[in-house]
């Protein structure tokens, strides 16, 4: 295990409620965050890197077969090591994962920001947010990036990707100076793809920008897509590339292909 530098201790929400109707079979029985991607569950693929970033506290969003994730992580707890530790023999602390059940508490998913806001009360004031059904085996969860955001005045930092085939014409824009566009797909721009993996700022989630309550006690579902377009329209979103190994995990023939790869140092 990775020995941590001092930073800023954040929480993260894994997004792990979808249904993954286009991976069934193997969702019918299976939810689709907990199918194995070279060796282990694609959660848990997630779950350690944000445990070596310094995750000390991690809520997963569930619905379908949501029973099945929190029985994994009992099964197979995350530990993560502190520098402070190293008096201590190296001992190792476990990190608390707290579980918002959508699907116990609506029936269902309540899509990105319907499950963020149903989150919120266990998260920070600042917090990592990526989605369960994506494989980025190299991607950092750097304690810098956290530093520079938290110094920033950014509502949000998201990392965006090459466009896979399956989003030729990406979601966002980013301009040299580090900022998020919402730019339309149809005018020539270039445009790229959204990771799924951000770090975020509680007041985005709240009024003037999401009229949601904190908590969504209703269960309202909503996109995210919209309100990141709003702040992007008032610049209070950055970003940046990243060109290492990422895969959407949403079909069969894409975990296949994963699973038939070299598994990565």
């Amino acid at each position: 295990m990775q020995i941590l530098n001092s930073s800023p201790n954040i929480p993260a929400l894994i997004l792990a409620a979808g249904r993954g109707e286009r991976m069934r079979p193997l969702t019918d029985t299976t939810p689709k965050p907990l199918l194995p991607v070279r060796g282990k569950p694609l959660l848990q693929w997630h779950a350690q890197a944000l445990a070596r970033g310094g995750v000390t506290h991690l809520v997963i969003n569930t619905a379908w077969l949501g029973e099945q994730i929190q029985k994994h992580f009992e099964l197979h707890p995350l530990f993560y090591m502190h520098e402070q530790l190293l008096n201590q023999e190296q001992k190792h602390k476990q990190v608390d994962i707290i579980y918002s059940h959508e699907g116990q508490d609506f029936g269902e998913a309540l899509e990105t920001l319907g499950g963020i806001v149903r989150a919120l009360p266990h998260l920070g004031d600042v917090f990592w947010v990526l989605a369960g059904d994506v494989f980025a085996p190299g991607f950092e969860f750097a304690p810098e990036a956290v530093q520079d955001f938290i110094a920033s005045d950014k509502l949000a930092h998201l990392w965006l990707v090459p466009n896979p085939e399956h989003n030729p014409r990406g979601d966002f824009g980013l301009d040299a100076a580090g900022l998020a566009l919402n730019l339309p797909k149809d005018a020539g721009h270039t445009l790229h793809t959204y990771s799924t993996i951000g770090l975020y700022r509680r007041t985005l989630f709240e009024a003037p920008w999401c009229d949601i309550p904190a908590g969504n006690p209703q269960g309202v579902k909503a996109p995210l897509a919209p309100l990141l377009r709003s702040a992007m329209d008032n610049q209070r979103i950055s970003a940046e590339l990243y060109t290492g190994d990422w895969t959407d995990v949403g079909t069969p023939q894409r975990l296949t292909q994963l699973n038939s790869s070299p598994t990565p140092p």
